[in-house]
């Protein structure tokens, strides 16, 4: 089957030339999701936990209008303005992925978008029909 866009408006829409995620054979892919507002398209101003929680709700929202849920996450990369935040993130993630967690990589970089703290992009496996 050909590669499935999926747009969902309770995540925040692209901001350029990409989709908030491709579904392609058996998984879905998003794009890295960054702590945007999904209504006003600003960022969610707040320390790390309340930005990896924004983060993640919307990676929730993009999963969901595709029918799938957190628990078909195999893959995260996370992306970390400062490693030193590490503990922050990591305590909200946990809130999410509280049963078997995905595999992760998680990086420390230089920058990221509108200079937010984070961002995170996810494999989920899917069953298509």
């Amino acid at each position: 089957m050909k590669p499935k866009q999926i747009l969902s408006k309770n995540a925040p829409a692209p901001i350029g030339p990409y989709s908030q995620g491709i579904i392609a054979g058996s998984f879905l892919f998003t794009a890295g999701q960054v702590p945007l507002d999904p209504q006003t398209g600003q960022v969610i101003q707040g320390d790390i936990r309340v930005q990896t929680r924004q983060v993640l709700n919307n990676i929730k929202a993009i999963l969901e209008q595709a029918g799938n849920s957190l628990h078909d996450v195999v893959k995260t990369t996370v992306y970390l303005k400062d490693m030193g935040e590490f503990a922050g993130m990591n305590e909200v993630y946990a809130e999410f992925f509280s049963s078997r967690p995905p595999a992760r990589s998680t990086v420390e970089v230089a920058r990221l978008p509108r200079d937010v703290r984070i961002e995170i992009d996810v494999i989920a496996a899917i069953e298509r029909s």
